[in-house]
């Protein structure tokens, strides 16, 4: 069997086993007219009137049937090549017997995976009972098949005109139900580019515009606090800036920088601690036990060789086991991570100092030890280089972008994470210029290169 394939949802299209065909002007209007028909049989007068005019004195003689018998052979032989006695075919021949004399009238039967608005009013109408999830995955496949206002090559075809406009109601329908339904499973910010776009086709419609309202304050809510997002659907991942504090991101995995000793004793216990990520660690994760802090870290740190072993006398504070740049701990926690990395060295007098370079290549190790252990839940991680530890050669601009740039490299081969989170502390946020990152992300392509 020859599979032919019809396509009027927009420019009319012709495919014969999955080959494009193209057939003559007139003949694509014969075609368009038996669709109209929808499966009725077409006296060849009436096609002839339809696809002409009508001759003068009304009557449609031999010679114009001829006519309309060029156009069948034509259009038969492009789509329907095996059918040998014209009676059972897709294009089939019929008498009209109905007349004073026989006459000959032409029926097209096409089934629905056949001709596109069949397939699409079928699935439309399977939606309108099914249950929410089902009800998107129906009315995303049917609006993929429409391309443009039906039957486009016979606009202002009177004999068209009733079944364009039950499609272009049906398609009308069909966006509105899938606005509901993403919305009814929780997911606005799929709702709105349907809802904008049916908002822009309707800009009197009441109902649309508050529903299109509705969606955009349920998108501000739920990204309330972000100044930068930015989805990467290649790579199957977001980069969302967000102002904020980053312990209160309980739905993500979380990082915390470290010195080279995991050293848990800051310069001024009764101070810094509670102003450097670390120390809100030990006191908001930890509830200051310090103790138990340091047992997960000694069990993270099992068979990491070490770099080197300070003595009492050069270090007389803190730990004196020193790793490399880049070592990175999966601390456990109540469903979520933190990933305490090594991003900087600490001098004997706790000060600690880093680099681009030493920077670069933890957050690098970073991702990888996300890759495994992150079950790409969210990763939350703040500007590090930008507090105590200073990297002197960056602005907090560049930091920025570099957490970025190592991420998506990162996904590049496999995703570590389903989204990046830099939690901005709200006291930084004026000394950052987000616009100068927001631009940095735009101009990324989508596989987030650039």
């Amino acid at each position: 069997m020859v599979n032919v394939h019809v396509g009027i949802l927009g420019p009319t299209k012709i495919s014969l086993d999955g080959v494009q065909k193209h057939l003559t002007p007139l003949t694509v209007k014969l075609l368009l007219r038996l669709i109209v028909a929808e499966g009725e049989p077409v006296p060849a007068d009436q096609i002839y009137r339809d696809l002409w005019e009508t001759p003068p004195g009304g009557r449609v003689e031999r010679g114009e049937r001829t006519e309309v018998q060029k156009r069948v052979h034509e259009l038969r032989r492009v789509i329907d090549p095996q059918d040998r006695d014209k009676s059972s075919g897709v294009l089939r021949t019929e008498q009209m017997l109905s007349a004073r004399t026989p006459k000959s009238a032409y029926r097209l039967v096409l089934a629905s995976q056949q001709l596109d608005y069949l397939e699409f009013t079928e699935l439309v109408n399977r939606a309108a009972t099914a249950a929410p999830a089902t009800m998107v995955a129906l009315l995303t496949r049917a609006l993929g098949l429409w391309r443009g206002r039906p039957l486009l090559d016979v606009t202002g075809w009177e004999a068209a005109a009733p079944l364009v406009r039950r499609l272009v109601v049906l398609h009308e329908a069909a966006r509105r139900e899938l606005v509901r339904a993403h919305t009814e499973l929780g997911y606005p910010d799929l709702a709105l580019p349907v809802a904008e776009e049916l908002a822009a086709s309707r800009p009197d419609d009441p109902d649309l515009a508050e529903s299109l309202r509705s969606l955009r304050e349920r998108l501000r809510a739920r990204h309330a606090g972000e100044v930068v997002r930015r989805d990467f659907p290649r790579l199957g991942v977001a980069v969302v800036i967000r102002v904020g504090d980053l312990f209160d991101q309980r739905d993500a995995n979380m990082v915390c920088g470290f010195g080279d000793t995991f050293d848990t004793c800051t310069k001024d216990d009764t101070a810094n601690s509670y102003e450097s990520v670390q120390g809100q660690l030990l006191e908001r994760v930890y509830g200051n036990d310090r103790a138990r802090l340091d047992a997960d870290l000694r069990k993270g740190l099992r068979g990491v060789l070490p770099t080197a072993r300070e003595t009492v006398h050069d270090k007389p504070k803190g730990k004196r086991t020193r790793y490399p740049i880049g070592t990175v701990v999966p601390l456990p926690a109540v469903g979520r991570r933190t990933f305490a990395v090594v991003h900087c060295r600490q001098d004997h007098d706790l000060v600690a100092h880093s680099s681009a370079e030493e920077l670069r290549v933890s957050l690098d190790r970073l991702w990888r030890a996300v890759r495994v252990y992150g079950l790409l839940k969210p990763v939350a991680i703040p500007l590090m280089g930008s507090g105590l530890v200073r990297v002197p050669e960056l602005s907090r601009e560049e930091l920025v972008i570099m957490i970025i740039r190592t991420f998506l490299s990162s996904c590049q081969g496999e995703r570590c994470s389903a989204e990046l989170r830099i939690i901005i502390r709200p006291s930084d946020k004026e000394r950052i210029r987000i616009s100068d990152v927001a631009r940095f992300v735009e101009s990324l392509s989508e596989d987030g290169l650039g």
